[in-house]
């Protein structure tokens, strides 16, 4: 069944999640991976050949109205934006559809002052090693 996006959620954090708030866009993890060329002066055809290297997961940009009160995520992404530190994320689906879980750097933190339009900001989380796509019930 096609879900809305109208309640998707981020959140910061395993123990005690903290959800970013004021989201208007989360973007989606963009998975790829690198190629190892194992062509061969017999290859079939002459066709390349492949085989699958490293695999990356991309990165997850956001952006929504700001609100830098603790407790509201942004003041949190900003945190962990200027400590380097890798930290735990979910991207929870609504109707329990399921969630991205992974473990992210934040690499970039922006805010923006427009004079028709509500304070706004922007973030990019890099996710580190290998996500987990939950499908069903997220425990919400």
């Amino acid at each position: 069944m096609v879900q809305r996006a109208l309640g998707t959620k981020l959140q910061i954090g395993k123990d005690s999640p903290v959800t970013v708030a004021g989201l208007t866009s989360i973007g989606g993890l963009e998975l790829s991976a690198d190629t190892i060329d194992v062509t061969t002066l017999d290859s079939d055809g002459a066709y390349r050949e492949f085989i699958a290297g490293f695999k990356d997961a991309g990165e997850v940009s956001l952006e929504g109205y700001l609100e830098l009160d603790t407790g509201k995520g942004q003041k949190e992404l900003y945190d962990l934006f200027e400590s380097g530190e890798t930290e735990d994320f979910t991207i929870l689906f609504p109707n329990n559809m399921g969630s991205w879980q992974f473990k992210g750097v934040v690499t970039g933190f922006s805010t923006s002052a427009d004079l028709e339009d509500p304070l706004s900001f922007s973030a990019t989380i890099k996710v580190s090693g290998k996500p987990t796509l939950v499908v069903g019930a997220t425990g919400e």
